[in-house]
């Protein structure tokens, strides 16, 4: 089986994606790798009920999400949640270009976290991972009129937040 019809080498090429959108998330690098982890992991376990012929970045996306909200649930539940507040490394040159650069990473992950999840996740999945609506749409289990119409209120309150 060549690697482009093997959906297990699929995934393996899909993880840098799998790791922004988990990071996204959780804004923690670290939370964010043991997301990926643990959504890998349930994605081998559920093998047999991916569909061939499916969208398997959707399916993966859907899987990682839903992992990160019953962890966050579970949290919740045991008050044991908390903030990082860790950005990931910016590559460049020290100096005022990367001071500037970590300080508009700060503006938008600030902006980012106020949005509501449903807002967020949208904008993550198509602006950042490049799903089409349809497919995010089919990740999140909603209509495509939904997915666009958060992805338009999460980009308004995104630039408010940046303007403000």
């Amino acid at each position: 089986m060549t690697p482009e019809h093997d959906p297990k080498a699929q995934l393996i090429s899909l993880l840098p994606r799998l790791r922004r959108f988990a990071h996204g998330l959780t804004h923690d690098r670290h939370q964010a790798d043991d997301l990926v982890q643990a959504a890998c992991l349930k994605a081998l376990e559920r093998w047999h009920q991916f569909e061939p012929g499916s969208n398997l970045a959707a399916w993966l996306f859907r899987i990682v999400q839903t992992t990160w909200l019953d962890e966050y649930r579970r949290r919740q539940r045991h008050a044991t949640d908390t903030v990082g507040d860790e950005l990931p490394e910016l590559p460049g040159e020290d100096g005022r270009e990367l001071l500037e650069r970590r300080s508009e990473a700060r503006r938008v992950q600030a902006v980012m976290e106020t949005l509501p999840d449903e807002q967020r996740t949208v904008l993550m999945m198509v602006t950042v991972d490049g799903l089409s609506y349809r497919d995010a749409a089919r990740s999140l289990g909603v209509p495509v009129g939904t997915v666009m119409s958060r992805l338009a209120r999460a980009r308004l309150r995104l630039l408010d937040g940046l303007a403000a």
